[in-house]
Formats: C-alpha cells, sequence, structure tokens
C-alpha cells in the first residue's frame, strides 16, 4: 500500500502535465508542493518564473534551479499550484498549516485557474476536521482570540511561530463550517485579523488527488 508521501508524489507529478512552457507559475507552499517543484525540474520543462509563497518555497525553488519572480513582476498568472490541509467536494479549502495562509491567497488570487494538489487524507465531505489558521498582528491577539471564542472556535497561539509579514498565527480549533463562506467574511471582519485560511471565494479549479487505487482528477460538484 501506498504511504501518505508516495501519494503525494504522485499527484504532484502528475500537476506538472498542466505546466505549459514559457508562462509563469504561481507555486505554494508545503511538503506536496516540495514534490511539484522536485518533478516539476525533472520535466525539464521550461518556464519564465515562479511566483512564490514563503521562504520555504524559495529555498526550494532555488535548490532546484527553478527561476523566481515576484508578483509584482507580472502581469497575472495563468496557474497556481498549492496544495490544502483539507478540500470539499466543492473545491473549497482549509491552508495555512505552513503559515503562509496570506501570500497564498493573494497569489492564488491572481491565478486564471488554481490547481490543488494533495493526498486523498485530504479530502473530506466536510470542512473542520483540522484547525484553521488566522493570521493576526501581535497586537490583537488577544482580541481576535476573545472575538474568535464568541465564534465557537477554540484558538490556540502557535508557539514560536512569526509568518513572513511578522505576525502570528492562531489555530483554531471546534469552528462550524455549515456555511464555509460567510464564516470567512466574518473572521476577516475582526479588527487585527490579517488573513484566516479558508478558501471559500477562490476555491480551486480543479483537485488533483494520490489515492491507494490511483489518481483521481476532480472538479467541484454540488
Amino acid at each position: 500500500m501506498a504511504t501518505q508521501d508516495e501519494l503525494k508524489r504522485q499527484a504532484a507529478q502528475k500537476a506538472v502535465e498542466y505546466v505549459n512552457e514559457n508562462e509563469y507559475l504561481g507555486i505554494g507552499t508545503g511538503s506536496t508542493v516540495y514534490f511539484f517543484i522536485e518533478a516539476l525540474a525533472q520535466s525539464k520543462k521550461q518556464i519564465k518564473g515562479a511566483v512564490s509563497t514563503s521562504a520555504l518555497t524559495s529555498e526550494t525553488l532555488k535548490k532546484f534551479g527553478i527561476p523566481e519572480v515576484t508578483l509584482n513582476e507580472v502581469n497575472g498568472l495563468p496557474l497556481y499550484i498549492d496544495g490544502a490541509d483539507e478540500i470539499n467536494h466543492l473545491l473549497q479549502m482549509i491552508k495555512g498549516g505552513g503559515g503562509a495562509l496570506l501570500n497564498e491567497k493573494i497569489v492564488a488570487s491572481a491565478a486564471e485557474k488554481f490547481i490543488c494538489i494533495a493526498d486523498e487524507s485530504k479530502y473530506t465531505s466536510r470542512l473542520g476536521h483540522v484547525s484553521l489558521p488566522v493570521e493576526v498582528t501581535p497586537n490583537a491577539r488577544s482580541l481576535v482570540a476573545r472575538r474568535l471564542l464568541k465564534l465557537g472556535g477554540e484558538p490556540e497561539l502557535r508557539l514560536g511561530f512569526t509568518s513572513d509579514h511578522g505576525n502570528q498565527i492562531l489555530d483554531v480549533a471546534n469552528l462550524n463550517f455549515d456555511e464555509p463562506i460567510k464564516m470567512e467574511d466574518a473572521i476577516n471582519k475582526i479588527p487585527g485579523v490579517v488573513e484566516n485560511g479558508l478558501f471559500t471565494h477562490h476555491p480551486a479549479d480543479l483537485l488533483v488527488l494520490g489515492c491507494s487505487d490511483g489518481i483521481k482528477v476532480l472538479t467541484a460538484r454540488v
């Protein structure tokens, strides 16, 4: 039976097929993304440059000799590739386990197409089995935590972590995601919240899922 890493690698390798040469590409953050960058380098496909979402991804791009550009240097992106902590049948996601949710949401919103790569353990009928990362300004951490409690969540400070933007992360358990779009908006209206890891306004367009019975390519289904 394939391990979780093997399933991630299979999904990542499949996603390389969607990359067009001589174009710019947005690339997310995480273990599955590492496998994607590795597979992209091995494919020998030539891209103009990649927009990175984190210092870790930038390091990986450099390791594999893939040129990096900033979002300000390009006029939109044809494609964005990233993983997810959870993804549902509408291809709405919880992301940010790696703490790069702000940049991930920015770059995803700039792309014409968003392909999520994941192993089958990330596919769920209902979001909320993992905690939701919420990026906050340090001076508002306690205020935001109290407001998140009122929303029904149980926030916990991610100790020893600072985002690339100098902010802190509250990981929030037990929120109700029956209406995830409304929850994304409600959290982002709290003063001091920079961004949260719900991707509902900009869900993935395609999900490449590594499964024990083979690769599945899924679109949103109602």
